[in-house]
């Protein structure tokens, strides 16, 4: 795909801006890897994922996944991987064999960084002690596990397969397999629940002692089984209820919120996430994933896999079904979204950084957001005030006027 000729000057937010440069230094380099597989498809869930057979391809799964990371090596530019993420579907529905296969033949092709971070999502209905151990000594330091209740009802409305008893164990077996850092996803604002209800949830989700948290809102997504029979979620009172007293209880023990869903305890901060709200650059391989690449022309390409398992491994097909070179009006929008989630922003520098465009091209945008209170007046950083947390779309808007 073409690009916008960086000859002529953008109009952004009413101001003429720099026309785009070289980008002066590449970003660091993740790498998002795609299972697509889960044991049943979540009710609320609209992610790429789809229910597995009694026998995996493995083998061919992961022939497919170098196959495809072969193709996007040329984006590489002598960068090592800062960090790693298996995402899914559930990725430790896969043999530590297969992972293995699968680690070492990526390290073949980039480079690893010496405090690489690699993150495994698991939910607890797969945990086996033996099979989380052999994953820790594939080198996978960091593990995901999707918890969403400990409560019986709540997990039977969001279609789960384990129980709470199951959650509990899981995060003690992450321990004693090894991992000192691991994550729980934690949902709030499910059906029927009460602020005591999503509260005692925090409370033993904090009591296992996670390094860190994610803990978000039930949304309905359309293309789920919950967007087409809604059931009954709680009122909006009792949803900004439970958003600030579960809130102030993270920070009671010791949980700092630095993006909009995720808080963690000091120096645990997920690094692949950081990166990608930073306008880092990751690859994306299997079925679906998406990538965004930077080149030292400028040029800062979107890239998407095939959705479907049966056709990414068809070999008649190709591995991506698309790409896009962000044009430099969508540009500034692209960064925004992703750097003001971080509820500290970031240095304004990283701005030119990571686009090649001048921060002159964000200051018509910048003067109205800061005037509406939505924007921290700080030259040196780009961070949204508490206000602008809570009405981030608003925020975002007044860089599309």
């Amino acid at each position: 795909m073409t690009h916008e000729s960086s000859a002529s000057p953008l109009i952004f937010g009413g101001a003429a801006s720099s026309p785009r440069a070289a980008l002066p230094v590449l970003p660091p380099l993740a790498l998002y890897i795609h299972i697509p597989w889960c044991v049943r498809k979540c009710p609320y869930c609209d992610f790429n994922s789809h229910t597995a057979s009694p026998v995996l391809p493995e083998e061919e799964y992961v022939d497919a996944l170098l196959a495809d990371l072969d193709q996007d090596l040329h984006a590489v530019y002598g960068r090592k991987l800062s960090s790693i993420f298996f995402g899914g579907g559930t990725p430790s529905l896969f043999s530590a064999e297969a992972l293995g296969r699968l680690l070492k033949g990526v390290e073949q092709r980039i480079p690893f960084a010496s405090d690489i971070e690699i993150t495994l999502e698991a939910n607890p209905g797969t945990f086996e002690q033996e099979k989380f151990l052999a994953y820790r000594a594939l080198g996978i330091n960091r593990l995901s596990i999707g918890i969403q209740s400990f409560q019986e009802e709540k997990l039977k409305a969001l279609g789960r397969i384990h129980n709470g008893d199951e959650a509990v164990r899981a995060a003690g077996m992450a321990r004693q397999a090894g991992f000192d850092n691991f994550n729980l996803d934690l949902m709030h604002g499910l059906p029927d629940q009460s602020l005591d209800d999503a509260l005692s949830d925090l409370r033993q989700a904090i009591a296992l002692k996670p390094t860190h948290l994610s803990w978000y809102q039930l949304t309905l997504e359309p293309n789920t089984v919950f967007w087409n029979q809604p059931p009954v979620l709680p009122e909006d009172d009792t949803l900004w209820d439970i958003q600030e007293a579960g809130q102030a209880l993270l920070a009671e023990h010791g949980y700092a919120q630095y993006e909009v869903s995720a808080y963690a305890q000091p120096g645990r901060a997920a690094r692949h996430n950081l990166n990608y709200w930073s306008f880092g650059d990751f690859i994306g391989i299997g079925a679906g994933a998406h990538g965004k690449l930077s080149h030292p022309d400028g040029r800062i390409v979107r890239t998407w896999k095939t959705r479907l398992p049966k056709d990414y491994l068809n070999p008649a097909k190709s591995f991506k079904a698309g790409e896009k070179a962000l044009t430099n009006e969508e540009l500034p929008f692209e960064f925004l979204m992703n750097a003001l989630r971080l509820t500290e922003g970031v240095e304004s520098r990283l701005y030119p950084e990571r686009t090649g465009l001048s921060l002159e091209s964000l200051a018509e945008g910048r003067h109205v957001a800061e005037q509406s209170g939505l924007l921290q007046v700080e030259p040196s950083r780009l961070a949204a005030t508490d206000r602008g947390q809570l009405f981030l779309n608003d925020l975002l808007q007044t860089f599309l006027s």
